[in-house]
């Protein structure tokens, strides 16, 4: 990085920042943009392709796989951020924890894959939370405890 020695020296590092990196369109040779979604222990493989908004988990409907009205409106909350509902299919596999950490490892899955398929949402989708990684995981149970943090009962006799 340049050493500045006044304020003349600032228009000079405009011009470095204005050479950020572009985010540009990643497929696959199938014309598909892939992506992992993660949340609690559940992760979900997202391929996301122009079609009519139908949505396959694990080889079975959205409504099949996550009958909760709760989690198939937090699976396409990010169509709706994006101004693309019905606009891609999605082919997804998701495995490991519940159904709501799978619900949204597959919503953070698909805010990626569509990020990756059109660059400029990137910013509407980043602004609305969906790209970041929701960190919390469960607490490990530590010995001489009963659960996490939960101490035995205690007794005076």
């Amino acid at each position: 990085m340049a050493e500045l020695k006044s304020l003349d020296g600032l228009e000079a590092l405009k011009t470095q920042a204005d050479d950020a990196p572009k985010h540009v369109q990643k497929l696959d040779k199938f014309g598909r943009a892939y992506a992992t979604g993660k949340r609690k222990n559940a992760v979900a493989r997202v391929w996301v392709r122009p079609g009519t908004g139908k949505i396959t988990v694990n080889e079975r409907t959205l409504e099949v796989y996550f009958a909760r009205p709760v989690l198939r409106m937090i699976i396409n909350q990010p169509f709706g951020v994006a101004n693309r509902v019905g606009q891609y299919d999605i082919v997804a596999t998701v495995s490991g924890g519940g159904l709501s950490g799978q619900a949204g490892a597959l919503r953070h899955g698909i805010s990626r894959a569509l990020t990756y398929y059109e660059p400029e949402l990137r910013s509407p989708l980043k602004k609305g939370g969906f790209l970041t990684r929701d960190s919390r995981v469960v607490e490990r149970k530590k010995y001489g405890k009963a659960k996490a943090r939960r101490s035995f009962q205690f007794s005076k006799r």
